[in-house]
C-alpha cells in the first residue's frame, strides 16, 4: 500500500469509484481508493439502478447526461462490456394541469442542454406502456433515454479504468482516523498503515458521518430505509416483444421498471422508516433491512390500481436496504464546509444513475477548482449550522413521501419549520406574514390579507399576484418596512484589510469612513463567483475600525471558506462573522426618510446622508448601524440591528411610521423591484459559468488595476469574446413568468436561457433576465420563449425599466 498520494477517496460504491475514474481522466493519476469491505458492499449493491435524464435544473440534467454516455460506452467496451438497458424509455405521470405545466417546463429547461424530453397524454402514455390504465391519469413526461444498469459491474468497470490510468484500490482497507496537519495535508489511518495525502475525499454512503467525525464535522446526510420487489414472470411482457418503459408514479408513489421477464417495483410510502439514527453496526455490510411489507400496502392498492397485471403475479424477492437523503433532497458534492484540502460526494439517493456525472463534477473541482456548470445546486455549503441530524431527517421523511412530486414555484413545505428565526418572526406571523425559506431563516415572503388566504400551487401567477402588487405601490407612493433577516455579514478587522479586499475585488473598493460600495469578486477562472457590498465603519465604542463585508445569506459558509482560503500569512487581517447577531429591517419609499428622522437623532437630509453613506446611530434606544443603499430603487435605509434590540427597534420605526402610513412588505415585492432596477441575485444572474463582462457588470470591473484574483484569466477570457450575454427581456405573456431554465428559441435553435422571471409592478410588463448567444443580445431583438410548452414572443430591453437614473433612490 502506497504512503503517499496526491487524493485518497474513501469508500468504494459509485460515487467513490466515479471519483476515481474521473480524476485520472482530469489528468491525476497518483489517486488511491480506499474501502472498508468490497466495492459496492454498502448502498450500491441493492440500488434500483435506474438511470434517467430528469432533472431539477440545467446543472442536474447536464450531470446526468454525462453519466448516460459515459455508462453507454462502458456498455460497450470490447474488453469489459457491462449490462446496461439504455434508451428502454420512461414515463413520468401526472394527474392534474399543474403538474402537466411543470413537466413542460422541465422539457423547455432540459432542451437548452440538449436532452429532448415529450410531454404527451394519458392515452399516449398507456400505448407506449401497455400495462397501465389511463384512470385518473392527465399525461406524462416521455425520457426516451430512460433506462437501468448493473449497479456492481458499472462500479468494477469505473475501478478498473482507474487503475489503467495508475490508480490503486485498496479493498478491506477500513480507515480509522484523520489528521490534518498545519500544512493542510492529511493523513489517512488505515487498519493496514498510514497514508499521507494532500486531499480526502469523503464518498461512504450512509457511514458518511462516521468520517465525517474524523474530520470533526457534520453532514447533513440521513438514511431512509426503502423496499422494493422482484416480481415473477408477467405474461403480458413476455408477449409485449419489446422491454417495457420505466415508470414513475407521483400519484400513488411506486416506481417499476423490466427486470428479466417481471417487473421491480419500488415504494416511496406514507408510512416510512428512518435508519441509522443511532449509529450503524459495524458488521452491516452487504446487508438488508428487515422486510416490511405492511408498510408499504397503500401504496401497492395504488400501483394495482394503475397496473392491473400486477394483481395476477407473485413476489420473487422483497429488499428493503438504506438510501441517503440531504436537506433538499439533491447530493452534496463540493468543499466540506470549513475544512481545506476536503470534499465530499454524499446524499446521492439516485447515486447509480447520477453518479458517473456527480464523480466528473467533483473531480472537476478538486483538480481545477471550478466545473464545467455552476455546481451551487450541490454545493455542501448551501446548508449551514442550522443542519443537524434531527432536521435533516424531518426533511429526508417529507422528501421521501413526495420523491416524485416536484417542488412548485412559491411552494414551502412544512417539515423541518422553523429552523431560524429571530425576535420577529412571531411579530410578523400575527401581522399575516406568508413566510419563505433563506438558508433556513423564516422571512416574510407578502402580508396574507385574510388569516385563511392560501394560494394554489402553479406555473402561473399565482393569487398572490395582487397581494405583491399592493405591497410594491405602497413602497412607491409611501413607506414600507421589511425584515431581511439571515444576511450574510462578515466583520474584517486588521491594517491590511483594505489591501486583502482590493485584491479579492475586480473594481475598485472604497476606503472612505463611512461610505459603502457594490462589487465583485472573481474566481481564478475569471468567472464571477460572489457579490458584496463593503462598508467601512469608523473605530467608535461599538469597535475599532472595521468594514462589513455583506452578502446573500445563502453565500454565509461560501464566502467565509473563499475569503480565509485568501488571507496571507503575512497579512493583518481578522475575519469574524456577525451573520447570526445582526437582522436588518428595510426602510423603503419616498416617505422613508421622515420616518427615519423621526427615531433617530441627527440630520438625515440628503446632503447629510446622502446615498452610500452608513452611520452609527440609535432606532429609539435601540443601537444601530444605517446603511443607504436600495435593493427596491426607492429611497432606502438598510437598518442593521443587533438581534437583542430587534423588537425594541421595530417598534419604535412602527410607531414612528404610523402617520405616514407606513406598511410591511415581503420578499416577493423585494424580486419584483429588484426585476425592474436590473439588479442581479447570486446564484440565479449571478453565477461561475460566466465572466462579469458577459454578465454584463462592465462598471464594475478595473482591467487596469493591478493584481486583482482572476485579472490574467479574465483578460484572456475578454481577447476570445463573450460565449454568452446577459440580458434584460419583455416577456409578451400575462398569464406566467418566465421560469429559471427555461429556453429561449430563434428560427428552431436554442439561443439562450432564462435565469429569472417575474411581474414588474411598477412597470406593468413581464420582465426576465438571461444568458443568450451574443448575437442575439442588442436591445430590440425578438426571440421566442418556450412558456410551459408554448412560444411567446420576448424582446431584448434595457436593464433598467423603472426609474433609468437612478434619481429615486438617490432623493
Amino acid at each position: 500500500m502506497k504512503s503517499r498520494t496526491k487524493v485518497v477517496v474513501i469508500g468504494g460504491g459509485i460515487a467513490g469509484c466515479s471519483t476515481l475514474y474521473h480524476l485520472t481522466q482530469e489528468g491525476w493519476s497518483d489517486v488511491v481508493l480506499v474501502e472498508r469491505n468490497e466495492l459496492t458492499s454498502g448502498t450500491t449493491w441493492h440500488s434500483a439502478a435506474q438511470v434517467t435524464n430528469f432533472g431539477m435544473n440545467q446543472t442536474m440534467v447536464g450531470l446526468k447526461s454525462h453519466s448516460i454516455a459515459l455508462y453507454k460506452e462502458l456498455a460497450e467496451d470490447p474488453d469489459y462490456p457491462i449490462n446496461y438497458h439504455h434508451g428502454d424509455g420512461g414515463i413520468r405521470l401526472a394527474n392534474t394541469a399543474e403538474q402537466m405545466q411543470g413537466y413542460h417546463h422541465f422539457a423547455s429547461m432540459a432542451r437548452g442542454m440538449d436532452v429532448h424530453f415529450e410531454v404527451i397524454d394519458a392515452e399516449e402514455c398507456a400505448r407506449r406502456h401497455p400495462l397501465i390504465s389511463t384512470d385518473n391519469l392527465v399525461g406524462g413526461l416521455w425520457d426516451p433515454l430512460d433506462g437501468d444498469i448493473d449497479p456492481a459491474q458499472l462500479c468494477q468497470a469505473l475501478a478498473r479504468r482507474a487503475r489503467k490510468a495508475g490508480a490503486e484500490v485498496y479493498r478491506n482497507t477500513p480507515v480509522v482516523a484523520l489528521t490534518q496537519h498545519k500544512d493542510d495535508t492529511w493523513t489517512v489511518h488505515t487498519e493496514h498503515g498510514d497514508i499521507d495525502c494532500d486531499i480526502v475525499v469523503n464518498a461512504c454512503g450512509y457511514r458518511v458521518n462516521e468520517v465525517g467525525a474524523m474530520m470533526g464535522v457534520h453532514h447533513p446526510v440521513a438514511s431512509m430505509e426503502h423496499q422494493y420487489f422482484l416480481t415473477e414472470d408477467i405474461p403480458a411482457i413476455v408477449e409485449a416483444g419489446q422491454r417495457m418503459p420505466l415508470l414513475r408514479c407521483p400519484i400513488s408513489d411506486y416506481y417499476c421498471r423490466q427486470e428479466k421477464q417481471g417487473l421491480l417495483l419500488g415504494f416511496y410510502e406514507q408510512d416510512c422508516k428512518p435508519w441509522g439514527m443511532d449509529g450503524i453496526d459495524p458488521n452491516f455490510v452487504n446487508a438488508l433491512c428487515p422486510d416490511d411489507l405492511d408498510r408499504v400496502t397503500d401504496v401497492l392498492e395504488g400501483a394495482f390500481a394503475r397496473m392491473p397485471a400486477l394483481m395476477e403475479t407473485g413476489i420473487r424477492t422483497v429488499v428493503n436496504g438504506p438510501i441517503t437523503y440531504t436537506i433538499d433532497g439533491a447530493p452534496l458534492v463540493g468543499r466540506v464546509p470549513g475544512k481545506r484540502n476536503a470534499f465530499c460526494i454524499i446524499g446521492l439517493r439516485a447515486g447509480l444513475g447520477e453518479g458517473g456525472g456527480h464523480g466528473w463534477l467533483l473531480a472537476q473541482q478538486i483538480v481545477h477548482g471550478e466545473a464545467c456548470y455552476d455546481t451551487w445546486c450541490l454545493d455542501p455549503r448551501r446548508f449551514t449550522g442550522h443542519a443537524n441530524v434531527e432536521l435533516t431527517s424531518l426533511k429526508a421523511i417529507e422528501d421521501y413521501q413526495n420523491e416524485f412530486r416536484f417542488h412548485f414555484p412559491h411552494e414551502h413545505r412544512p417539515a423541518g419549520r422553523p429552523a431560524k428565526t429571530t425576535p420577529l418572526t412571531p411579530i410578523l406571523a400575527a401581522e399575516g406574514a406568508e413566510f419563505t425559506v433563506v438558508n433556513g431563516w423564516e422571512r416574510a415572503e407578502y402580508f396574507k390579507p385574510t388569516p385563511d388566504f392560501h394560494p394554489s400551487l402553479s406555473f402561473h401567477f399565482d393569487e398572490a399576484f395582487y397581494v405583491v402588487a399592493k405591497e410594491v405601490t405602497a413602497v412607491q407612493t409611501g413607506v414600507g418596512l421589511a425584515e431581511v433577516n439571515g444576511f450574510n455579514r462578515i466583520e474584517i478587522t486588521g491594517k491590511d484589510r483594505h489591501v486583502f479586499l482590493d485584491r479579492m475585488f475586480c473594481g475598485a473598493v472604497t476606503k472612505r469612513d463611512g461610505r459603502l460600495g457594490l462589487g465583485y469578486l472573481l474566481n481564478h477562472h475569471g468567472m464571477v463567483k460572489a457579490e458584496a457590498t463593503v462598508a467601512n465603519i469608523p473605530a467608535s465604542d461599538r469597535g475599532p475600525d472595521r468594514v462589513w463585508y455583506g452578502s446573500a445569506a445563502a453565500a454565509e459558509f461560501h464566502d467565509m471558506d473563499w475569503l480565509t482560503s485568501h488571507v496571507r500569512d503575512d497579512e493583518d487581517v481578522q475575519l469574524k462573522s456577525l451573520t447570526n447577531d445582526q437582522t436588518i429591517l428595510v426602510l423603503a419609499g419616498p416617505k422613508a426618510r421622515d420616518v427615519l428622522s423621526e427615531v433617530s437623532r441627527g440630520d438625515w437630509s440628503k446632503e447629510a446622508f446622502p446615498w452610500l453613506s452608513l452611520r452609527e446611530c440609535f432606532i429609539g434606544f435601540a443601537p444601530a448601524t444605517v446603511m443607504g443603499v436600495s435593493f427596491s430603487g426607492e429611497l432606502a435605509y438598510e437598518i442593521h440591528i443587533p438581534n437583542a434590540s430587534l423588537y425594541a427597534a421595530y417598534l419604535a420605526l412602527r410607531a414612528a411610521g404610523e402617520t405616514h402610513g407606513m406598511t410591511l412588505f415581503g420578499a416577493r415585492a423585494v424580486e419584483s423591484m429588484r426585476m425592474e432596477k436590473g439588479f442581479l441575485h447570486w446564484k440565479s444572474d449571478l453565477i461561475t459559468e460566466f465572466d462579469p463582462f458577459e454578465t454584463g457588470l462592465d462598471r464594475f470591473v478595473k482591467i487596469n488595476k493591478p493584481g486583482f484574483l482572476g485579472k490574467e484569466a479574465l483578460m484572456a477570457r475578454q481577447a476570445e469574446g463573450p460565449r454568452k450575454m446577459l440580458v434584460s427581456l419583455e416577456i409578451d405573456a400575462t398569464h406566467a413568468p418566465a421560469h429559471p431554465g427555461a429556453s429561449l428559441m430563434h428560427d428552431g435553435a436554442v439561443v439562450g436561457t432564462i435565469t429569472s422571471g417575474d411581474w414588474g409592478h411598477r412597470v406593468g410588463k413581464n420582465l426576465a433576465y438571461a444568458f443568450v448567444d451574443p448575437a442575439m443580445a442588442a436591445e430590440g431583438t425578438e426571440m421566442a420563449l418556450d412558456l410551459l410548452g408554448v412560444q411567446v414572443p420576448a424582446k431584448v430591453i434595457t436593464a433598467v425599466q423603472y426609474d433609468p437614473d437612478h434619481s429615486r433612490m438617490r432623493a
